[in-house]
Formats: structure tokens, sequence, C-alpha cells
């Protein structure tokens, strides 16, 4: 093996940041870094579990551990016997951290979140590491939230909003073309909310503009994760009128009705989710929607949960990320009445089957269509909207656009062939 082993849960952003610190221990054959999620108690379980099963599969390696789930709870999995160090966010910059663990009981190093002011330069760098090298990259340009969502802990794991100036991401972004990178994702935490701490308060907008015109080489630019009402017009008529923007968003909805989407403390209401999708698919109809909703928020009745699983037909989401929720320790949204287990997950299991009949009646009015699918290792690809593709017959070579022919449609997603 070269360099160290890296295990990766949770958002697009810590996928970028594993890369990045994958680069930064380069010579660390003996490590193996768990990058940890803490959005969900489920994800916080999921780390642990990765910890116990790294440790048995490779047990003269020394693990540490860091992202959110880390970040804020570093007694506790320093405590763990398989840990060898545990590190915070604003750690992953320290190749010194990264490079060895020592032996015996767990160091930490973890800071004050909340004073970090700037984004580490060389996380800007990063490349993600699931796809093959030749067709996706990640490029974080925004990290932390200024927001305090009633149910998150997101923003004790990564501090306030930063952002990466528009030079040096539009530099990362160029070099990647070079290397062959058809399509880059712009990554972060609160992506909209891109640019008031830089000169001039630039916003994502603007961003997205300057990397559209100094990278001419760039074919495809994706956008991960927005918040609906932070999608201001020079944003929008990007999304709508610029080609090379893929036309899949990923939305922050996280509810469907609006006394839960009050007590989240989220900004937006439920008319103005449904009122941005319109606006989106009327000025561009192939865009495809993502979003993420929560399933059981503390005081949800019947009607609340009918109608955030009303949401999935009312704004067309063929991508929904279905979130039971779980308390997190130290949040408003904890010390609200909760329901019961059986019940939260009961909801969830009916959000996600409505999404996914969302999700297969879309697919199939793909089938028998072209589409330039960006193809990467294992014979698969995805379309300019997201939908996977899997390919039968000759599969073009990783990295490669291909126009495709949708010939069919299986429970693993679309099947095409060269067109």
């Amino acid at each position: 093996m070269s360099g160290p082993e890296l295990i990766t849960l949770g958002c697009r952003l810590n996928i970028a940041e594993s890369e990045a610190m994958r680069t930064a221990a380069a010579q660390a054959d003996d490590l193996i870094i768990v990058n940890s999620c803490a959005v969900t108690a489920e994800a916080v379980k999921q780390a642990r579990k990765a910890i116990r099963q790294a440790a048995k599969r490779r047990p003269d390696a020394r693990i540490v551990v860091t992202g959110c789930a880390a970040h804020t709870d570093a007694a506790g999995f320093a405590a763990m016997p398989e840990v060898a160090r545990v590190i915070g966010n604003a750690e992953k910059s320290r190749p010194d951290l990264l490079s060895f663990a020592p032996a015996g009981a767990a160091d930490i190093h973890v800071s004050d979140i909340m004073a970090v002011r700037e984004t580490a330069p060389h996380m800007a760098h990063a490349f993600s590491g699931p796809f093959s090298k030749q067709s996706r990259a990640f490029v974080e340009v925004q990290n932390g939230c200024d927001h305090r969502c009633t149910f998150c802990v997101i923003p004790y794991g990564r501090g306030n909003s930063r952002s990466v100036p528009a030079g040096a991401v539009i530099d990362r972004i160029r070099a990647l073309v070079d290397e062959g990178h058809q399509e880059v994702v712009l990554t972060g935490v609160d992506l909209t909310s891109y640019g008031p701490d830089l000169p001039g308060s630039p916003t994502l907008g603007q961003l997205v503009e300057r990397i559209l015109i100094h990278v001419p080489g760039l074919a495809r630019l994706r956008l991960s994760s927005l918040d609906s009402v932070e999608i201001d017009d020079r944003l929008f008529a990007l999304l709508t009128q610029e080609q090379r923007i893929m036309p899949h968003l990923h939305l922050s909805l996280q509810a469907g009705d609006d006394m839960i989407l009050k007590r989240m403390k989220r900004r937006h209401s439920r008319a103005d989710a449904v009122a941005i999708v319109a606006r989106l698919k009327a000025a561009r109809p192939d865009i495809a929607i993502g979003a993420d909703l929560i399933a059981g928020f503390p005081t949800e009745d019947e009607a609340m949960a009918a109608n955030s699983a009303a949401l999935i037909d009312d704004c067309d989401i063929v991508f929904g990320h279905v979130f039971p929720y779980s308390p997190r320790a130290g949040t408003p949204a904890a010390r609200m009445p909760q329901l019961d287990r059986a019940t939260i997950r009961r909801r969830a299991a009916a959000l996600r089957a409505r999404a996914e009949a969302r999700r297969a009646a879309w697919l199939a009015t793909l089938v028998g269509t072209r589409q330039a699918v960006l193809a990467e290792r294992g014979g698969t690809g995805h379309a300019p909207n997201f939908a996977a593709v899997r390919f039968e017959g000759d599969a073009p070579a990783p990295g490669m656009i291909a126009d495709i022919f949708i010939t069919g449609l299986d429970d693993m997603g679309l099947i095409g062939r060269i067109a």
C-alpha cells in the first residue's frame, strides 16, 4: 500500500478533504484516517463501526480519526481502544498530525473551530476519491455555517462561514482541467453563503461566472447542496441558461410543513420551496431536483408529515435524501418534545418509498433518450442530470464524455450503449 488508507463518511466536502489529507500524509503507509460525519446519531454510530472494522482488518495500523463527529466528541473517540489520535476539522490541514500517530493512549488535537477565520488553502485543492482521476473532481470553495438550524450540530464541528478567494479556486480548477478532468463540483458546508467574508463581498453567482470565463476548457460544472432561499437572480440565470452548468440541483429543504420549518429555524416557507423549483423548471425543464428531508422532527404530527411527503411531488424531487431525525446534544431541537423511534422510522420509510417512486417514474421518461454521460470506473457513469447509467457492450474509457443511447432501466438505474 502507498500512503494512508482513507475511510470517508458523510458529505462531499469530506470526500474532497480526504483527498487533501491523502496527499498530506502520502508517506504514511501504516495509518488509517477515518473522516467522520456527525449529521445524525446514526452517522456517528457508523464512524465507530468503521473504526472497529478497520482495526480488525489491519491490527498493525494506527488509526487517526477526524471530521465532524471527532470534532464534536473528541474525548469519546479518543476513549476507543482502536484510536491512536483524534484531530479536529481545523487540524486536517496539518501534515505533522496526519503523517504519524503515537503508540499508547490516543492524543487529541482539537482547536476552537469558531476561532478559525480562513479555509485551509490546501483543502481548496482537493480532488474526489471514488471516481477515476480523469472524471470528476470536488473543489472546496466554502466551509462552516453562520446559521443555527435547531436540529444541526454541524456548525459546532465546522465553525463559522468562510470562503476561498476566487483566484485560488480558479487556479485549482484550471490545473484540474489541465490534468484531464472533465467535471468539477463546487463544495461547501453552506455553499450559497459564499463570499461575504472576502474583499468586495462576491456572491456564489459571481464566483461561478468567473470560473466559466477564466476556465473555458472546463466542460461541466456542478454545484453541491444549495439553500434555496439564497439563489439570487444572478445565480438563477446561470443555473438555467449556462449549458456548462449541469442541470441537477440538490436543495436543502428539510421539511414541507411551515410549522416544522419554523421550529427548525429554516429561512424559507413551503411555498418558497415550491415556487423556486417551479421557476427553475419553467426556465430549464431538464433540471433534476434533489433534496434533503428530515423525517420525524420533534412535534411533527401526521398532517405535518403528510405535508413533507407531498413536497416530493410538489417539487418533483427525484433524488430524495431522507434522514430519520435524531437528537444531537446541545441543539435546541433536542430539548423539544420527541417522537418515538418507531414513528420516526415509519415516516422515514414512507418518505423514502415516495421518493423512490418519483425517481423511478422520472428515470422511465429517460429511456429512449440520448445523454452525454461522463464515464467513471466500473462500467458506469452519470448523465448531466446526475442519473446513473450502466453501460452495456463496450464502455467508454473513464473520464470520457460519451453520447449514450438509453436503452432500458433496472433496479440499479439506467442502462445505455454508445450511440
